[in-house]
Formats: C-alpha cells, structure tokens, sequence
C-alpha cells in the first residue's frame, strides 16, 4: 500500500483522490500537514473519513511516515516551499495543478529536477482515459494530427491549465510562439482565445471561459478526418491516480517529464503576454522574469473567501 501525505486540502481534489484510492486499494492518505483556510473541523472530518493516521505539525513530520507527498494547497506560489522537506529526504511529490505561476518558479522546478528530486504532476485532464483511448489508434488509422481545438471554463488559470496540458498529451512539446487571439462576452462572463504554433507545423487553440463552468471538448483535426469528445470529469481523478500508483510500484506508465507540464505552464504565460501587448506573438524562448504572471496568493484570496465547508461534516 503506498502511503501518501497531503499538503493541505484547500480544494475537492484531495477528497475525490482520496475516493479513487479507497476503490483501487493501491494507496492511501495516512498524514495530512495543513495550514491553509480549511478550519480544524474540516481536516478532522477528512481524517475521519479517509482513515488518515496523524496530523502533523511540520511538513518535515509528514513527510518522514509516508511514501509520497501530494501538494494541494491552491496558492501554486508556495508549492515549491511545501515540497522541499519531501526533497530532503529523497521522495518524490505530486504538485496538484497548476504546478507553478511564474517563470521564476519554472527555472527553479528545472533545478530541482537537475539536482534528482522527482516530481509528478500536475493536471488529471492530461491523461484522462479519452486521450489515452485516442492515442492508442494507430497513426496509420487515425491520421497524424494537425491541429487541436480545446476549451475549458470558470477561471483563467486554475482551470484553464487542464486544457493546455491535455492539448499537451496529444502534441507533446515544441511550442514556438503563443498569440492572443480576443475576447467575447456576454454580461459578467468573458471567453479569451489563444493560438500555439508548434516548431513541427502543428497548432492548438485553446479558450478559457472566465466565470462559468464549462466541459473540457476537445476537437483534433489529422490528415484523414476529425475527432471530437467530451471529457468525462468523473473518470478524471482515476486516470491520474492509476498513473502515480503505477509509478510507484515500479509499473509501466504515462507519466510524462516534468519538463513537458513546465512548457504548458509557459503557454499560458506566453498568452498573457500576447494579450497585454495586444495580440503580438510571443516566443516561449523569448520569456522574462519580470513579464506577466499568475499570482497565486491572489488566487488564494479569492478562493478561499469563496469556499464553503467541504469536510466537516464527512
């Protein structure tokens, strides 16, 4: 059984993990580290729950009784501070999505990576059992693919991340350039649409829905027809779970490079770019430190005032 530690519980990832797990019975939650916005009440009722053993009083605690450790607190600009007792000590950890915000936090996951530390991540919409599915056609039967057309909703980063990292299953790696292509809106609720152009000749266009939920529908066009699907969001937690599970029991599996979920981090940070300079394509190679990023305390600040009890009353 793999033992796992959470950092935090701030969002339903770790119950709907923690489901998944109870069903596969490959791992479990045994230690939970929590100073987020989640009161006692609510870490106690996820601990009675799930069975988990101990809430520990540092990371570095959580991190000596288990296996692995999930980092799932919704301000991605302190993942990388909740990770390191797991580095310490020579353990790999699953960062929750969006891995990181910022081209700073980019350059420093590389190190860590060129240093031995193991990181898995980050979103489950890339290995959602439809791209997996799709994939295994034969190129002969299904065509290569050209270009992807994907959309995602209710807020520009945390959300929008899933659909640029499953584009990212499909295409891999190779972005040039990222080019913001408008706006529409009607009321509160706003669409932006991004372009990607790969190295290879092969494109992606992702829209992010700000303010509504919205599916995950991805539309692939090859060299001999189109695909279209919906993602199904309950099988989401389960497609990455098997994927981590088999990592660590040392079986075959889809995890890809750390590498290859930074790229899609810096898709989004190309994006923004292009908007705030009205649309010019920015090369991925040409990012800077100081050019717009995503803040995640912000975000913290939001969704936090926003959530209500999740686990109190499990």
């Amino acid at each position: 059984m793999i033992r796992v530690g959470t950092v935090n519980i701030d969002t339903s990832h770790p119950m709907g993990f923690a489901e998944v797990m109870e069903k596969s019975n490959r791992a479990r939650y045994v230690g939970i580290y929590n100073d987020s916005f989640r009161d006692d009440e609510e870490v106690a009722g996820f601990m009675r729950r799930f069975g988990v053993e101990k809430r520990c009083q540092t990371v570095a605690e959580l991190a000596d009784m288990c296996d692995i450790g999930f980092i799932q607190g919704c301000d991605w600009d302190k993942h990388l501070e909740y990770a390191q007792p797991f580095f310490d000590r020579k353990k790999p950890v699953f960062i929750d999505k969006p891995i990181v915000g910022n081209l700073k936090d980019c350059k420093r996951v590389e190190q860590l990576v060129r240093e031995g530390c193991v990181i898995l991540g980050s979103s489950s919409a890339r290995y959602a059992f439809e791209i997996q599915e799709f994939m295994s056609i034969p190129v002969e039967q299904r065509g290569e693919i050209v270009q992807v057309f994907g959309t995602s909703g209710v807020d520009e980063f945390n959300y929008g991340i899933h659909i640029v990292e499953l584009a990212g299953g499909l295409l891999g790696t190779g972005v040039e350039f990222v080019k913001f292509i408008g706006r529409s809106h009607a009321g509160d609720s706003y669409c932006e649409s991004y372009y990607v152009q790969f190295r290879n000749g092969k494109s992606f266009i992702y829209n992010v829905f700000t303010g509504t939920w919205q599916p995950f529908v991805i539309t692939i066009m090859t060299t001999k027809t189109t695909y279209q699907f919906k993602i199904d969001s309950n099988r989401l937690y389960e497609a990455l779970i098997d994927q981590i599970c088999n990592y660590m029991e040392g079986k075959k599996n889809q995890l890809v490079p750390v590498q290859n979920i930074l790229e899609s981090v810096c898709i989004m940070l190309a994006g923004i770019s292009s908007r705030e300079k009205n649309g010019l394509p920015i090369k991925l190679e040409d990012l800077k430190d100081t050019d717009p990023c995503f803040d995640g305390k912000q975000f913290w600040d939001t969704y936090s005032a926003a959530a209500g009890p999740m686990y109190k009353l499990l």
